[in-house]
């Protein structure tokens, strides 16, 4: 027997059965017994690793900043002031119909008990509404330092000493209670997505193998691969100091889930054929890896190279993410390319049942229905494939005009789906308080120059109040109010306003709606910067694999193809039919990375078949049937499988992994069953053997004649 080529992994038409060995050799025996227990070595050093990684998250502003921003300067210069960059809330008291003075005496009375308990920057102050209707409290504390933990400590504390009733509405807002809001819905990801995910995973599974018992392992294995990574993570974190997100690490998990069970349907599709053939599950095993492995590591290689391109973000959030997830792509691969087959092989033929594929039996009726299915569609794109291609680029043409109808940049107050307490109060205070800002726009300048910046803050276009805040090691901190309300597009006037006339003072300007500008420009910057750099480490890694310009081509050119329609299904959607007001800014860079990382894996394997086919003497059009025929079912699997993964991030309260989930499921579903299957086909269909130039596929070399 020849050797088996890496697309013959998937569903191929299988030769003779092999005869049996006389016997079993030691390393039959051992071999799988060895991996098993290396695995669960590593688990048990793993776990008490990965447990930690929670611990080693940071969620702090300037951990979703971008590095070189004057917003994220501003932020770490606070951090080194006089008791760190500290806590800021606002409590707000509310009465419709007119505060009393009841209601005043107890504003004053609770946020007295608030100053005795805490060391405050300043004696609370309350500042009324023109109406009557609020009064806020700005409190503001140093004694808490950077510490993350302590300022939610600090936040909590002033929530438990405040309390309305009898029409009294009392709400805690401000920067430190928005973040304290955020950091415990990030807390309940992990485990809801984890679960989610699982669940998902599971019943996809039992669906496609009919098995009351295979879909444990790839699950049970994709576990494995997850607290491995985790572990790795943990280590990156403590050795490299590199910075882990709870956005970063959500994500990782479903990369892990999402790309460990891809792997695993290819290669238990590919083991099933060949047991037919082979009469020890060991030697069908090897068979099967050195099929379906090369063809694997490329996939898996394409999405790590891709994710790495992230390392060039200047968005910490960003670059953060690309090591992580190539890290969570890596061990799906180890886990499912040694821990499952050792599995599978020790448990043997008995782990199919009910539909155990015996020795010398043919495929079942399902896998012919399936390939019945794609031969048929590949049929119907056969017939007319000018005009199907054309089709196929209108509809994906149309859906791409919904980018137009994206939403704005997401403000803070907007990014959760469910409002917590925080954004009730700052809804409350913007509306209350029209003619002020709620919060202040930041401004740190040497201390050198503190006194010239000041008077020039207050002379600022836009600016209603200003004043000296704390000094140390060499900076001041200044707080300037703007007229406007914050986020609003005269704030934003403002803002660019004092970083015009106070830069050659040297001083930067942040806060909260400064960072929102920021993250803006700077995702426009990394897109610029990271799109080329992912097409063309993609495009690379095709070149080698497929030995031709224009495949490659053809497969970028339509994973760019379905990024543009994701995005416009999303502007019909996150408005319109979910109410979001606005969208995440790093959206299109990161659902771009996705799409084109993970959609051209497949595209690898249809490719990838259709030119073995070609080398084996089959005509252009031949090639390009029997590789839809032969890969279609079970890379719709594996395709359902990655977008019911990703659709799971839509279940959580942040609407930007909503948007992140919606987007890169409705891209994968657009590529697994238009684009791989009818346009792609289409295009090789008219290209003939040109799809493979300039290599000598494409002058006939090999192939039979039509």
């Amino acid at each position: 027997m020849g050797p088996v080529t890496p697309m013959q992994a998937v569903g191929q038409q299988l030769p003779p059965p092999v005869a049996a060995p006389p016997r079993r050799s030691r390393t039959r025996r051992a071999l799988p017994w060895a991996v098993v227990a290396l695995w669960i070595a590593l688990t048990a050093i793993a776990l008490p690793f990965g447990e930690k990684l929670a611990d080693v998250k940071r969620d702090g502003v300037v951990d979703y900043l971008p590095d070189s921003a004057d917003s994220t300067h501003v932020a770490r210069i606070q951090q080194q002031l006089p008791g760190g960059s500290g806590a800021e809330v606002v409590v707000v008291y509310r009465r419709d119909g007119g505060l009393t003075a009841g209601d005043r005496a107890t504003a004053a009375a609770q946020t007295d008990r608030i100053a005795a308990a805490h060391k405050l920057t300043a004696p609370p102050r309350g500042v009324p509404s023109k109406d009557g209707t609020t009064l806020m409290y700005p409190v503001s504390t140093t004694e808490t330092g950077n510490d993350e933990k302590a300022r939610n400590v600090f936040v909590d504390a002033v929530r438990e000493k405040v309390g309305g009733g009898d029409g009294l509405v009392v709400q805690v807002g401000g920067p430190s209670a928005l973040q304290r809001d955020m950091e415990e819905v990030f807390g309940s990801v992990d485990g809801t997505l984890m679960l989610a995910t699982a669940l998902v995973v599971a019943v996809l599974l039992i669906l496609t193998y009919r098995s009351p018992f295979l879909w444990l392992l790839p699950l049970a294995v994709v576990g494995v691969a997850a607290v491995t990574s985790q572990a790795l993570i943990y280590g990156l974190v403590q050795g490299l100091g590199l910075t882990v997100s709870s956005q970063s690490a959500g994500i990782m998990t479903v990369l892990v889930f999402g790309a460990g069970t891809d792997y695993a349907l290819l290669l238990v599709a590919r083991y099933r054929d060949e047991l037919r053939r082979i009469h020890r599950p060991y030697d069908a095993m090897r068979a099967a890896l050195r099929g379906c492995g090369p063809a694997v590591l490329a996939s898996s290689g394409t999405v790590a190279a891709g994710l790495l391109c992230l390392l060039a973000a200047d968005l910490n959030s960003a670059s953060g993410l690309g090591p992580v997830g190539a890290v969570g792509v890596v061990c799906a691969l180890a886990a499912m390319m040694t821990l499952l087959p050792a599995l599978l092989v020790l448990l043997g033929r008995r782990v199919f049942w009910p539909l155990v594929p015996r020795y010398g039996s043919e495929p079942t009726a399902t896998t012919g229905r399936r390939r019945g299915l794609f031969a048929a569609m590949g049929g119907a794109a056969a017939r007319r494939p000018a005009a199907v291609l054309a089709g196929g680029a209108v509809l994906l043409g149309a859906l791409a005009l919904g980018m137009f109808n994206l939403p704005g940049s997401l403000k803070q107050e907007d990014g959760f789906t469910k409002r917590p307490e925080s954004v009730s109060a700052m809804r409350t205070l913007a509306a209350s308080y029209p003619d002020r800002a709620s919060q202040p726009i930041t401004v740190v300048a040497p201390a050198g120059t503190a006194d010239r910046t000041l008077a020039e803050a207050r002379t600022t276009p836009g600016v209603a109040a200003a004043e000296r805040g704390r000094t140390g090691d060499g900076w001041t901190e200044l707080n300037v109010f703007a007229e406007d309300a914050p986020e609003s597009a005269g704030e934003r006037d403002t803002i660019e306003a004092l970083r015009a006339h106070l830069d050659p003072d040297g001083a930067y300007v942040g806060g909260p709606s400064a960072q929102q500008m920021d993250l803006e420009d700077t995702n426009a910057r990394d897109t610029a910067v990271i799109v080329p750099l992912v097409l063309a480490a993609v495009l690379l890694v095709l070149i080698a694999l497929l030995r031709s310009l224009v495949a490659p081509l053809i497969l970028i050119a339509a994973v760019v193809a379905v990024w543009g329609a994701a995005l416009g299904i999303g502007g019909l959607v996150f408005g319109p039919v979910l109410g979001f007001a606005g969208m995440d800014p790093g959206l299109p860079l990161l659902s771009f990375v996705f799409l084109v990382a993970l959609g051209v894996d497949y595209g690898i394997f249809l490719m990838h078949r259709m030119r073995e086919e070609a080398l084996a003497g089959a005509p252009p059009r031949e090639a390009a049937l029997t590789a839809l025929r032969t890969t279609g079912g079970v890379i719709a699997s594996a395709g359902v499988v990655l977008a019911a993964t990703f659709a799971v991030l839509a279940t959580l309260p942040l609407v930007a992994l909503v948007g992140m989930g919606l987007v890169v499921a409705a891209g994968v579903l657009l590529d697994t069953f238009l684009v791989r299957t009818y346009l792609v086909t289409s295009a090789s269909l008219l290209l003939g053997r040109r799809v493979w130039w300039p290599g000598p596929l494409s002058r006939g070399g090999g192939t039979r004649e039509e």
